[in-house]
């Protein structure tokens, strides 16, 4: 991909029934970032560079400030988008998703912040190539990776949902804005909206998901260490992490200055 959004894309690991997009691929991010599914087509540019933070594992991540369970958060989340550039629909998500895993894990201390550096890293908040999020919080064309087949730099991953998750009865391929493989959906998947239904491709229940995952086994995202953790548990790469840092870090930070009027 030669998009400006980011730089040299880490490698990508997977796991059939690991973490999010997998444990030990390389190279996987650069094929999800380059060919996603087929019907994206050509890639489009979406937002400013994001360039991974210079920091050491296990420096601590910016925290937002956590929100409110009285957070309005459609009212918070058109604010907040003003600020960070983060489209209102997905924030209400990530801030959704805060709000029932702080009440299900409060030791955790999880910020909207970082679902949404991972986020941004993983599909551009669900906006990647010419994707956008629909009303309903699913990105049309949605976003499928390419098959773990094998290829080069992709690990082999046998189907393990009858292509019922991302049409391939074949092969397994990550999908959706937060990039799930579907055994690890079966494990973490969420119904976010509370409509009955857990579904990787809508940005309530992949943020809940993705909360839950990187909440597991008894994680404190507040803490440096713990942070840092989570989200190579997430993705298992340094320059991933930086990635994610560097996002999270921006959009913690610019959640506390005022919009321009």
């Amino acid at each position: 991909m030669t998009s400006p959004r980011f730089p040299a894309p880490p490698p990508r690991r997977s796991s059939a029934v690991g973490p999010l997009v997998g444990l030990a691929v390389l190279g996987l991010l650069v094929a999800v970032l380059v060919a996603v599914s087929s019907t994206i087509g050509e890639r489009g540019t979406r937002g400013d560079a994001l360039v991974g933070a210079d920091v050491e594992r296990g420096a601590p991540a910016t925290q937002a400030a956590p929100l409110g369970a009285d957070t309005d958060l459609e009212a918070w989340a058109a604010d907040v988008a003003g600020r960070t550039g983060i489209p209102a629909r997905a924030l209400a998500a990530y801030g959704a998703a805060e709000l029932a895993q702080r009440a299900a894990t409060p030791d955790c201390g999880l910020s909207w912040a970082t679902l949404a550096g991972i986020a941004r890293v993983e599909s551009h908040h669900g906006e990647l190539g010419r994707a956008e999020l629909d009303a309903d919080g699913v990105p049309r064309p949605r976003i499928v990776g390419v098959p773990l087949d094998g290829s080069d730099g992709v690990r082999e991953i046998l189907d393990t949902d009858d292509g019922r998750l991302d049409d391939d009865p074949v092969y397994d391929r990550a999908v959706g804005p937060l990039q799930f493989l579907p055994a690890t959906w079966e494990r973490y998947g969420a119904d976010g909206n509370g409509d009955g239904v857990r579904d990787p491709h809508q940005i309530d229940d992949a943020a809940a998901g993705a909360a839950a995952y990187v909440c597991a086994d008894d994680r404190d995202t507040a803490d440096g260490p713990g942070w840092w953790d989570a989200v190579l548990t997430y993705n298992h790469s340094g320059d991933y992490a930086r990635l994610v840092w560097a996002a999270t870090d921006r959009y913690a930070t610019a959640s506390t200055v005022p919009s321009a009027s």
